[in-house]
């Protein structure tokens, strides 16, 4: 559903941004997402990765420099309808953006006010459950969904706006293991049809799945890199407060006890280094 775009990306350009007009959430912020990449943010509380994402649905605007989505400028109110119609932003509450009692109206509900006739938003509705895996659920009612369900429903009623860009800020910090694992499913799936991903995550786990990792500390850009490059420095990361993935760690400790394997950010890598070393003992 993502639509191929050469000016899909969000550029940062010596923004800074504060609340109450003294204390800056970010300064001199320079930052790039090119089209069609999955970018994940970390960063402890108060590191400005929630504001960061409300830049670039233009619900925030700077104070200093300038944010341009789709190569617009956020901060030009003739641009901000454009930009909120087509960057999508899911909240880690699914509760606050659930608008209507059945899921077909809720769904129907943003694309239905940026003015998608019929039959059109119809097909939209129908395309976007069948992306979340909702397919079938259209007369069902909210209230009466998991968490997991929930959040997949507010995703969808992004999707059926055929955003370019979809902003997940903290999306599955209410949900369960096995809600998450599910969401987690969807976004995947969603960048490989090409859409730009930018996510918001305290899961370590989540952050290994994205093509590109940045780091913030006081709003400034500490590390950037693939996973395999940000993910591997424990020092760092626990100095900032966060967590390492889990095979992360046991890799690392696995090698200080003479265990040749390389250290690995996920699981699944970790399982297969260890299979392969104990076949060949």
């Amino acid at each position: 559903m993502a639509k191929d775009s050469s000016n899909s990306f969000v550029r940062f350009r010596d923004a800074g941004f504060s609340y109450d007009g003294k204390r800056f959430v970010f300064q001199n912020l320079n930052l790039e997402v090119p089209q069609g990449q999955f970018l994940c943010l970390l960063g402890g509380n108060g590191s400005g990765k929630s504001t960061i994402a409300k830049h670039i649905d233009a619900l925030l605007v700077p104070d200093e420099g300038a944010v341009e989505v789709f190569g617009k400028d956020t901060a030009n109110p003739e641009f901000t309808y454009f930009i909120r119609s087509n960057a999508g932003l899911v909240f880690q509450n699914p509760d606050d953006q659930l608008v209507a009692s059945l899921i077909e109206n809720d769904v129907a509900f943003g694309p239905e006010n940026l003015g998608i006739p019929n039959p059109e938003l119809r097909q939209r509705v129908t395309d976007a459950l069948a992306e979340v895996g909702l397919q079938g659920f259209e007369e069902h009612e909210t209230f009466a969904l998991s968490g997991g369900q929930k959040q997949r429903v507010a995703i969808a009623g992004i999707l059926a706006m055929d955003p370019a860009i979809l902003i997940l800020d903290e999306a599955t910090a209410m949900l369960d293991p096995r809600g998450r694992k599910g969401l987690m499913r969807v976004v995947r799936q969603l960048h490989q049809e090409g859409m730009t991903i930018v996510m918001i995550t305290h899961f370590m786990e989540e952050a290994a799945s994205a093509q590109r990792v940045v780091v913030l500390d006081e709003g400034q850009v500490r590390m950037d890199g693939t996973p395999q490059e940000v993910l591997v420095r424990a020092d760092e990361l626990q100095q900032l407060s966060l967590e390492v993935p889990f095979a992360c760690r046991l890799s690392l400790l696995l090698r200080q006890r003479g265990v040749n394997v390389p250290v690995c950010i996920t699981d699944d890598a970790l399982k297969e280094e260890l299979c392969a070393l104990s076949s060949t003992m």
